[in-house]
């Protein structure tokens, strides 16, 4: 049975953003856990070593994989910073359009730092993505 890596935890989401190296993506880290606390309601909380994520569905995909997963989430890498929105959300793509300076993956939209992003359209994703992954896994 396939393990999943990424599970929620207890580790502190402070003590984990107090360990980023950068000091700018430090800052960054702190703005952007406001954003999210903020935009979903939700408490955060770390999935597995370095993603904090804020709330959780349960997914089951036709192949019988199934795990919990945070809505949504964000990593200060050391590149990037990782966020973490709903993959299948055809509004995605169309806010990224005016998201600002970002490259993204299946799952992730990566950023270099905040001041390179417009904050009312993450916002917005934030939001849409929750809202896609509520209406999605509604028995959550």
């Amino acid at each position: 049975m396939y393990e999943l890596k990424t599970k929620e935890t207890d580790s502190s989401v402070i003590e984990f953003i107090e360990s980023v190296d950068s000091p700018k993506k430090r800052e960054d880290a702190y703005k952007l856990l406001d954003i999210f606390t903020e935009s979903t309601g939700y408490e955060a909380k770390m999935w597995g070593p370095s993603i904090i994520g804020f709330g959780s569905y349960h997914y089951k995909y036709e192949s019988g994989h199934e795990g919990d997963a945070p809505l949504v989430g964000f990593s200060p890498r050391k590149a990037k910073i990782s966020l973490y929105f709903a993959t299948g959300d055809t509004k995605r793509e169309e806010l990224l359009k005016d998201f600002g300076k970002h490259t993204s993956g299946k799952a992730c939209v990566y950023i270099n730092k905040v001041a390179d992003i417009n904050v009312d359209v993450l916002i917005e994703l934030i939001k849409q993505s929750v809202s896609f992954l509520k209406k999605t896994y509604p028995n959550n």
